[in-house]
């Protein structure tokens, strides 16, 4: 009963913990808008400045878990949190774009807590629950949608500079509240004879690229958007900043909150059947939003006829809350697949699959930005995921025996390497 009550204990503050690193992770997808205005910044700039935290919250990654691994969670979170306060106070004071980038790369440390926590609480848990407990934490990920939520309130009543202010204080906090309210087990660290070598080891297996590919899809792809959504709907639709945050907030928060859920259902159903079933939803979805707004000329026998084909305000955040939902359920797949696979390595795995989608997160708000640069249509973003869903879904079918699409838990273990 004391072994399930901090249990509980540890979920519940490590998931508020990281929801507070993942809000302040994706802080620059509403700040950099004010700044791209005031510095006068083009949309590649733009996404270089919104996707410069990602790229170090994703390197950071792998020493990470291999450290949590070694150290314990409950210490590497709290020392994580403590050394991104200073860094997200100064940004308030930054007035070049060199200053804004390198503090992104300080603040980006926060997104490397996710590394951390997964496998600090799924040690607290048996293996039957391990997906849903981590689903569970994992919806700290609508932290992303916090920050549509709040900083543009803040921005507005006090100006963006005051924005770091705040988040600098509650991260401090966090970090304080997480330390007393969490627990360290001895039994949870690997072996002290065990080399850093002998961890990624494991690199070998080609399932872990496999599941980083996936990953880079439905997290990555996540990332992405959260970063991108509210400067699209600026600039697509000429919604005010406050109006776009919101509604890029209805893609942000179902992409963290059901997370639990997917956690659920991949216990339930298999890891595999559910990343399968996620990547043609996310196929149809980017089918749909990559099309243009376009005007044709139909020659009929009455003369010709105007067609005006767009996507709809309204149906684009429809079309974004269903990619929404299913990237929540991919990524508690992705990592129901590592419980199963990896359960005495699941550090140093988590934080290699988490890079790899930690990458495609810095990757894609670049490339958003090129490619609108290079081509003028906005919706090329949406063309270039619907090719990375290709990817995947060719991927999938090829890596695996007809027996692991079988609903039954721990059918990931009947997967065959590519």
């Amino acid at each position: 009963m004391e072994n399930k009550r901090k249990a509980i204990q540890v979920l519940v503050s490590s998931t508020t913990a990281f929801t507070i690193c993942f809000a302040i992770w994706m802080m620059f997808a509403v700040l950099g808008i004010p700044i791209k205005k005031s510095l006068g910044l083009n949309e590649t700039e733009f996404g270089l400045l919104a996707a410069m935290p990602v790229l170090s919250g994703s390197l950071v990654r792998v020493p990470l878990g291999i450290w949590c691994d070694r150290f314990g969670g409950r210490i590497v979170f709290f020392v994580l949190m403590l050394a991104t306060v200073i860094p997200i106070y100064l940004i308030g004071r930054a007035t070049a774009y060199w200053q804004f980038l390198a503090l992104g790369l300080f603040v980006g440390l926060a997104g490397g807590s996710f590394s951390v926590g997964t496998p600090y609480v799924a040690r607290w848990f048996p293996k039957e629950r391990r997906g849903l407990a981590m689903g569970i934490f994992g919806a700290g990920n609508s932290g992303s949608a916090l920050t549509k939520f709040v900083a543009p309130a803040i921005i507005t009543a006090f100006g963006w500079q005051m924005l770091p202010t705040v988040y600098a204080a509650t991260m401090l906090v966090t970090a304080l509240a997480f330390w007393a309210f969490t627990y360290s087990d001895p039994s949870h660290l690997v072996s002290g004879s065990v080399t850093f070598g002998q961890q990624l080891k494991v690199l070998k297996d080609r399932r872990v690229w496999r599941y980083c590919q996936y990953y880079s899809v439905v997290f990555g792809g996540y990332v992405g958007l959260a970063l991108w959504m509210t400067k699209y709907y600026v600039a697509e639709y000429g919604f005010d900043l406050k109006l776009a945050a919101l509604l890029a907030a209805c893609f942000s928060l179902p992409g963290g909150v059901l997370r639990a859920l997917g956690g659920w259902i991949s216990d339930r159903y298999g890891a595999h059947k559910v990343t399968w079933a996620v990547m043609w939803v996310c196929w149809v979805c980017f089918f749909l939003l990559s099309y243009p707004p376009t005007a044709m000329v139909v020659k009929t026998v009455n003369g010709d006829m105007t067609l005006n084909l767009s996507v709809s305000p309204w149906m684009f955040t429809g079309l974004l809350f269903i990619v929404g939902t299913a990237m929540a359920v991919g990524k508690a797949s992705v990592f129901k697949f590592i419980a199963d696979d990896f359960s005495d390595n699941i550090g140093a795995v988590s934080g290699v699959v988490g890079l790899a989608g930690g990458l495609g997160g810095f990757i894609l708000p670049i490339m958003f930005g090129a490619l609108v640069d290079l081509t003028g249509v906005r919706s090329s973003a949406f063309m270039l995921l619907y090719g990375t869903v290709c990817v995947s879904l060719v991927w999938m079918h090829f890596s695996f025996r007809p027996s692991a699409t079988a609903p039954a838990v721990g059918s990931t273990r009947q997967a065959a390497a590519a």
